[in-house]
């Protein structure tokens, strides 16, 4: 399996593909093989990486609390092991935070960034929420943990329609969800707890796509288009019927954002 050893832990990372490179980072709950669904779309014009951060997927376990800011330069150290110099990075959720801050710091390394249904502070609600998901995960109950966790995350409508599939990734993720990956996933929640980087994403200069959903309680538009009005090169767009989990409740409308602000994102197109 393909890891590289970065401060004494194993990164997991997989590769498809060729052409411009584009890395792409999960949501707090995800893994690389979240994006199973979208690889073979993404690969055919990308050279697409996925990354699991530490306390996610494959790669190794935190040892103990730690800021977003070890994600960062632990993605920039995978980065150069990978010979990548300059690459398209996308991040939705939990992800789109690490993806702000890489910006933040290493912006150099960019062709491009994509946030979506994400943040650039914590919010109260958030806090609040991420307390509640916290303490849910303490307590090593599969079941009643994606039922604390799940009706966030997608849409009252597709709850309802999807019932049936939620219910299959419940049973799916009951036999997954080890003691260590809920210790990890306490431990990532807690790394966003004093996220406030509103007043600063204004040094973003790379061409930002901000992806949101017309349904997302997480991270409502209002959050997004704070950050679109702080991004001076960006573009924004919303997906229509779509919870937090936009990737998942709208694949298709998810994947032509992405591939088309892709394919667009050198051009200034102005109409005279």
């Amino acid at each position: 399996m393909p890891f590289e050893i970065i401060n004494d832990k194993r990164m997991y990372y997989e590769v498809y593909g060729e052409g411009e490179p584009l890395i792409l980072l999960n949501g707090i709950m995800m893994s690389t093989a979240s994006w199973s669904a979208f690889v073979g779309v993404l690969s055919k014009y990308y050279r697409v990486v996925l990354v699991d951060l530490i306390d996610q997927g494959r790669s190794d376990k935190g040892d103990a609390f730690y800021t977003q800011d070890m994600h960062t330069d632990m993605l920039y150290e995978l980065t150069k092991r990978l010979n990548i110099d300059k690459f398209n990075l996308l991040g939705i959720s939990y992800g789109g935070e690490v993806a702000m801050l890489y910006a933040l710091k290493y912006q150099n390394t960019l062709k491009s960034l994509i946030l979506s249904n994400t943040t650039a502070y914590t919010t109260k609600i958030m806090k609040h929420i991420g307390d509640a998901w916290e303490y849910a995960a303490s307590l090593y109950d599969t079941k009643n943990f994606m039922k604390a966790t799940l009706p966030y995350i997608y849409s009252q409508r597709f709850y309802e329609e999807n019932f049936k599939w939620i219910n299959d990734r419940i049973e799916l993720f009951d036999s997954l969800f080890t003691k260590e990956w809920y210790d990890g996933f306490r431990r990532a929640v807690k790394s966003a707890d004093e996220l406030n980087i509103l007043d600063r994403i204004s040094e973003i200069k790379v061409p930002t796509l901000i992806i949101s959903s017309e349904l997302d309680i997480i991270t409502p538009l209002y959050y997004q288009l704070e950050i679109k009005n702080r991004i001076e090169n960006s573009r924004w767009i919303e997906i229509k019927e779509a919870g937090h989990a936009s990737m998942y409740e709208r694949p298709n409308e998810f994947a032509l954002a992405v591939i088309g602000f892709l394919k667009t994102a050198e051009f200034d197109i102005k109409i005279k």
